[in-house]
């Protein structure tokens, strides 16, 4: 590897959303700082299999208002 032109690797410490901690090595932020998760396995639908829409602006009633007759069902 050459000299100087990579980033330091070190160890620091990760908060998920439900309190738990664990110690990973990252090129991210100084050695011994602390990430705090907002989005993890125990939070994210991918994991949980828990689906919340989130209506912003009232698209998603504008969608549902739009395509509410169309179906590929008989």
């Amino acid at each position: 590897m050459k000299k100087d032109i990579h980033p330091d690797y070190h160890t620091i410490k990760i908060i998920m959303t439900d309190g738990t901690t664990f110690e990973t090595r990252s090129t991210w932020g100084k050695e011994g700082a602390t990430m705090r998760l907002d989005v993890d396995i125990a939070s994210h639908p991918a994991w949980t299999g828990v689906h919340r829409l989130m209506d912003s602006g009232g698209q998603l009633s504008k969608f549902k208002s739009k395509y509410q007759g169309f179906s590929l069902k008989e």
